[in-house]
């Protein structure tokens, strides 16, 4: 992943603070819009992890600051939800001018209210996700609760907000109260995923019950068991990215790979990074790789186990179609395969080729009313299986630079 500061501007003039994710490779599927949690900043532990997780899905994410926090101009005490909205038209605007125009809308708590608002008035966002969001904006009272007459009585009060403290005025209030998420959400007829921990402490579960109601399908809930609402633990914040990766996947247009061609009956391709192969066998497709341990990421299995299968495979064919045509009972055959190589003798110079042998050890259990006279023809039969024929034949491989 690569990291890139950004500015723009918002509706009333004032310079955004944003940190734009590209997946490492380079490859996008699509871009998203990250909001925070209210009064939070684009660098909290959940903002950072979620959107490294949508880059290794490969969806470039843009998380900002909303005005007047972190290292946003403005001033917080003159912001309000409809702004907060404002700001992520205005970070939508910027990709669209600059790179492409945001498919995904992701929102953590009352950023995820503004991120269902916001996605309301942005023809090119196909899905939302929201995270431990409230079923109306006005639910952040609460945590004014001990402040609220002082706003009411003198315009404006300083609330001391997870041990900050900020000036939340009146117009604040009246604001929120004005908002009807339940009409929008009724509006908005776009996929959305709702994501909340029953342990919440800060918005009730029954929030997200109330949202997921009042959405139109295609809609998804996922509990956040364990999780707090902040998304504290790292591993909570992992998740969360990961599966709106995942679940994203259904609602973008990703590009198609170019398809491996090959006039032959097999092809392997590897482009300059890693082990993760792609393998072409007539019309299927597979990947090889190796193991974490040998440096690879262990996308599929190793060239040796891909050999051992290919034996596995041709000797439990060959065990069948001779059982079949003999009308016997077998219902199953495994073939289980360790691949090894053994020395010939005790020797001094073991790096000598000649000096070691490539050992396949084959155990095979067979299921069904078999005799034993049966059993061992079958033993004998899967011996003479093809691929076993041809790792036992003396095998002679050209190889040539294509011209």
């Amino acid at each position: 992943m690569s990291s890139k500061k950004v500015t723009f501007t918002n509706e009333s003039g004032y310079q955004l603070s944003g940190k734009l994710e590209i997946p490492a490779d380079g490859e996008i599927h699509a871009y998203a819009i990250l909001a925070h949690v209210f009064t939070g900043n684009k660098n909290l532990i959940a903002t950072r992890y979620i959107a490294r997780c949508l880059t290794q899905n490969s969806i470039a994410v843009l998380r900002f600051d909303f005005t007047g926090l972190g290292e946003s101009e403005g001033d917080f005490a003159d912001t309000n939800f409809t702004s907060n909205v404002e700001d992520i038209l205005a970070a939508a605007r910027f990709l669209e001018e600059n790179y492409e125009a945001p498919q995904l809308l992701v929102g953590h708590s009352l950023g995820g209210a503004a991120v269902v608002f916001a996605a309301s008035q942005l023809d090119s966002i196909k899905a939302v996700a929201t995270i431990g969001t409230p079923s109306e904006p006005e639910h952040v009272t609460h945590l004014l609760a001990d402040n609220i007459e002082t706003i009411e009585a003198t315009g404006k009060a300083k609330v001391n907000i997870g041990g900050r403290v900020f000036t939340i005025k009146k117009q604040f209030l009246d604001d929120l109260h004005s908002k009807n998420m339940y009409g929008v959400l009724r509006a908005l007829r776009k996929p959305i995923l709702v994501m909340h921990s029953p342990q919440d402490t800060i918005v009730e579960i029954e929030n997200a019950a109330k949202i997921y109601q009042a959405a139109y399908h295609p809609k998804s809930f996922v509990s956040l068991d364990g999780a707090d609402h902040m998304l504290s633990n790292k591993s909570d914040a992992h998740y969360v990215g990961n599966l709106v990766g995942t679940w994203l996947s259904r609602y973008i247009d990703k590009p198609q790979p170019e398809l491996l061609k090959t006039d032959k009956q097999v092809a392997a391709r590897l482009d300059g990074t890693g082990y993760t192969t792609e393998i072409k066998a007539g019309k299927h497709a597979l990947l090889a790789d190796e193991s974490e341990r040998d440096g690879g990421d262990d996308f599929g299995p190793s060239p040796y186990q891909l050999l051992s299968s290919s034996l596995a495979a041709c000797k439990v064919m060959t065990m069948h179609m001779y059982a079949r045509r003999k009308k016997w009972d077998l219902q199953e055959a495994l073939v289980h395969i360790d691949y090894s190589r053994r020395y010939v003798e005790d020797c001094a110079d073991c790096e000598d080729a000649g000096k070691r042998i490539e050992h396949f050890d084959c155990t095979i259990e067979l299921e069904g009313n078999l005799t034993e006279e049966q059993r061992n023809r079958i033993l004998e039969i899967s011996t003479r299986c093809p691929v076993h024929k041809t790792l036992q034949n003396v095998v002679r491989i050209d190889s040539k630079l294509m011209e």
